[in-house]
């Protein structure tokens, strides 16, 4: 695109050509992560896991017990998956174990190894309780469930924070509404295993934890591809706007048949795997806009010129 400039001799506009930002050699400014997708099912999966835990904990203490004990399982099952792509993106298992010989506060993946793992041994404790007969169930199993649902939020949190801890301007840039998008993210996500497993009576809370979840998530995520300035372009263009549009459209739909659902089984399980499907397409969006925002120089040296000018 060009603007017009003064006018020559021979009566012609000028046209300053639009501005071109390169780096030497034609490589990005900003090193592109070497994560794999790996990464993004991780922060899925973890966000799941926390959010099943939170509805296990209040299906727990309201007397849930088919909502409490499908939402334990799911935490677990999640839990393992998260342990499984980070390990895999580590490369080698050892290098996890390696994290737990010290404790870095100043380190998000430090600091969020130890919530993962102290959250995998409540969720691991309150899931095997499920196994015993049901008037042993109380007690250690209440406990280790609500250890959990303490644990949640940071659970569901951390990895925001994560990604925001580095140079990739789209998520350094986002890095006050991230924790948020991924809260709303994580308790739809919760939300969705009610839906999906726990009987029509039982589903009120899972409602209800459905509509918050989707609401928070929206907000935050429009936050994030409007509020930016030019660092917003990268979440609405290219892969990563495709992704994140069809999550809003799911998470919409999810949280609509989520309240028309009361009476029909049939809908509230769709409803479930459309909240399901929404918070996926949430985490590898937001994933690929960052990734994105790295490869073009404009995104780094343009935010930056303006900071100057």
């Amino acid at each position: 695109m060009t603007r017009p400039g003064k006018r020559e001799h021979g009566g012609e506009d000028v046209q300053v050509p639009k501005a071109d930002f390169r780096s030497y050699y034609g490589r990005p400014i900003v090193k592109t992560p070497v994560w794999r997708h790996d990464v993004p099912a991780y922060l899925f999966t973890g966000g799941l896991a926390a959010g099943s835990a939170l509805l296990a904990a209040g299906a727990d203490l309201t007397g849930r017990h088919r909502t409490r004990r499908a939402a334990r399982l799911a935490a677990l099952g999640a839990l393992g998956a998260s342990t499984y792509f980070l390990i895999n993106d580590l490369g080698r298992p050892e290098r996890f174990h390696h994290m737990l010989r010290v404790a870095k506060p100043t380190s998000p993946m430090s600091v969020g190894t130890w919530i993962l793992s102290a959250f995998g041994g409540a969720a691991g404790l309150a899931a095997t309780t499920e196994a015993r007969p049901r008037g042993l169930v109380g007690g250690a199993g209440r406990a280790a469930g609500i250890g959990a649902a303490a644990l949640a939020p940071a659970l569901a949190t951390y990895t925001a924070v994560l990604i925001a801890d580095t140079a990739a301007p789209s998520w350094h840039a986002a890095r006050a509404d991230l924790p948020f998008a991924f809260a709303g993210s994580a308790l739809a996500s919760g939300a969705a295993v009610g839906l999906i497993a726990a009987p029509l009576a039982e589903g009120g809370p899972a409602r209800g934890l459905a509509v918050a979840g989707v609401a928070l998530e929206l907000a935050a995520t429009h936050r994030i591809e409007h509020g930016l300035g030019l660092l917003s372009e990268p979440y609405r263009t290219g892969r990563a706007g495709r992704l994140l549009r069809a999550a809003r459209q799911l998470n919409l739909a999810g949280a609509a048949g989520a309240l028309l659902g009361r009476r029909s089984r049939l809908l509230s399980a769709l409803s479930g795997a459309a909240l399901l499907a929404g918070s996926l397409a949430t985490r590898f969006g937001i994933f690929e806009a960052g990734m994105e925002s790295t490869r073009d120089p404009k995104y780094v040296v343009q935010p930056q010129k303006q900071q100057q000018g």
